[in-house]
């Protein structure tokens, strides 16, 4: 039978609301702003897409870039990657920009950083490369949050978002960022590359069509709130 008042040395009512000694101060700043980050979505019809000279990668062959990055490895250790997660949205719903190559290879634009290169700043140097416009203008690329941070064990294409328990060199290190578009913007395409933008209930649970990288985005994006303008 339930007792009331004091309860296993808990005096009843506790905790009291005008007793904030025992809770942790946090300063000004509120600690949950976080959950709900505001970002602002415009529509795609509100940017312009041309195209330029053809990108492409640095290896010929999927075995080709295993064997660089393999040499790379024991000169320059880990190889870290990071790429850009850009959204619009279409018929009020979020749309993720992909660099599509072929009829089913999907990327988000990004690449390899430089040796000792800071990730926001090789983040920027890399969408200029890839997105940027060659009629002089310049884009300031607003990067807002890291998303996620996926791990590649070996020399093979698995790459997971945690380093697995028997792994102590991982061989790639990929990061990604979440950028803020401005509200108008000019993008060059390279030719031999098609932009889409996939809506993320396409995404979603769909790694058979994208990887687990892009098809796991709707998860990292869940704890954004965004604001369609």
């Amino acid at each position: 039978m339930a007792s009331h008042g004091r309860a296993h040395g808990v005096p009843h009512g506790w905790p009291k609301q005008s007793n904030t000694a025992s809770f942790p101060k946090y300063g000004t700043a509120n600690p949950l702003i976080t959950l709900d980050r505001p970002i602002n979505l415009y529509p795609l019809t509100n940017y312009t897409f041309g195209t330029k000279e053809p990108l492409y990668e640095k290896d010929s062959s999927v075995p080709a870039r295993f064997a660089r990055m393999r040499e790379d490895f024991e000169k320059i250790g880990m190889r870290r990657s990071v790429e850009g997660v850009l959204i619009v949205h279409e018929h009020g719903l979020p749309h993720v920009l992909l660099l599509q190559l072929g009829t089913t290879f999907f990327k988000l634009p990004g690449g390899e950083l430089n040796t000792s290169e800071d990730q926001v700043e090789g983040l920027k140097r890399l969408l200029t490369e890839t997105l940027g416009r060659q009629d002089g203008g310049t884009m300031e690329w607003a990067i807002e949050d890291t998303i996620g941070n996926w791990w590649r064990p070996n020399f093979e294409p698995p790459q997971y978002p945690y380093i697995p328990a028997h792994i102590t060199k991982p061989k790639e290190h990929k990061r990604l960022f979440l950028v803020q578009l401005p509200e108008k913007a000019l993008f060059a395409v390279p030719r031999n590359y098609k932009l889409v933008a996939a809506p993320l209930f396409e995404l979603y649970d769909n790694s058979a069509g994208y990887g687990p990288i892009i098809s796991s985005l709707p998860q990292a994006l869940s704890r954004f709130n965004f604001i369609y303008n």
